[in-house]
């Protein structure tokens, strides 16, 4: 199969399991990032703070970043399983992927 294939996200309980416990990880991510830019945009409020925003908004910035990696990370592990013969396409061989 292909990546980013919304079948095979669902062709098995495995394949469900492994996205359900990357989209965790996703949703930490993306509240960790929001909230180091909310604190980072507080913090420009006050002088003595701006060194600790900028700080905070290059860490958010950094986790923005990791959000696509863990979506690429999944698509890959996904490519990687074997995938039950109903979820293939007409015509494709058995050994690419017996469940």
């Amino acid at each position: 199969m292909k990546l980013f294939s919304q079948g095979l996200r669902e062709a098995s309980r495995t394949h469900q399991e492994i996205v359900r416990r990357y989209e965790i990880g996703r949703t930490v991510v993306e509240f960790l990032a929001a909230v180091t830019f909310i604190i980072g945009s507080a913090f420009f409020f006050y002088d003595s703070l701006i060194y600790a925003g900028t700080w905070l908004f290059l860490i958010g910035s950094v986790l923005f970043a990791v959000r696509p990696s863990i979506r690429l990370l999944l698509e890959l592990h996904l490519a990687r399983l074997p995938v039950p013969k109903e979820f293939r396409p007409y015509g494709a061989d058995a050994d690419e992927g017996d469940a």
